[in-house]
């Protein structure tokens, strides 16, 4: 048992490590780093494409996309004209920051501005992984119910941001949004919720500033 916990703790040590040299890495270029976090179909590469679409041409943005399998996601996002690379998991529930450092190298990421690591879907495992983000967000839709936040502590804990996503099903869901909102404060009292419909623009704008107002922060900061 000691030797199993040993091994782990080195490999923890080794990511966060690569974790802090990706951190670094965003610091030098000014790139400013989202890790979003869901279960699967919460509508995060929707969100996604709405996003890039509201910063074209004002932004420069990349995707890096992490699946068991298929390159789906990432062919939607380069459909749009933006570059993404597709981290294949094989089966493992999560990214790490050695999967992020070879895929912008693999997948030939330019430098740009605001740089999305769409993680696999699940809302467990990708939790306690450092990727040498700026802050996680947790997209959660209206459609998986009320109940996730205390379900699911530790992302909501975690995620600086939470994105309520598909707001436009709201009248035809059992879901309590102010209970959810509630949820939300009560383990993260600091952190930001936004209500979104990527499908219809609801919210978009309000995400949009964040990104914008963030980035601009860390450039202030880094200069």
């Amino acid at each position: 048992m000691k030797k199993v916990v040993t091994v782990k703790r080195r490999a923890l040590e080794a990511s966060e490590e690569r974790a802090q040299a990706l951190r670094n890495r965003f610091a030098a270029s000014r790139t400013l780093v989202v890790n979003l976090i869901s279960s699967p179909g919460s509508g995060k590469t929707t969100l996604l494409e709405a996003t890039v679409r509201g910063l074209e041409g004002e932004l420069k943005c990349a995707v890096i996309e992490g699946d068991v399998a298929t390159e789906n996601d990432a062919d939607r996002i380069r459909a749009l004209g933006v570059p993404a690379h597709q981290i294949l998991t094989g089966g493992s529930c999560h990214l790490d920051a050695r999967q992020v450092e070879s895929g912008l190298s693999a997948g030939n990421i330019p430098e740009v501005d605001i740089l999305f690591i769409e993680n696999v879907g699940n809302l467990i495992c990708p939790t306690t992984y450092d990727l040498g983000e700026d802050f996680k967000v947790v997209v959660l839709s209206v459609a998986e119910g009320d109940d996730k936040p205390v379900k699911y502590p530790a992302i909501f804990s975690r995620a600086e941001v939470a994105v309520v996503s598909k707001s436009d099903l709201l009248p035809y869901v059992p879901f309590n949004l102010d209970s959810v909102r509630s949820q939300i404060a009560s383990l993260n009292p600091g952190g930001t919720i936004l209500v979104t419909a990527s499908l219809t623009g609801e919210g978009i704008d309000g995400w949009l500033d964040l990104l914008r107002d963030r980035l601009a922060t860390k450039r202030r900061v880094t200069q």
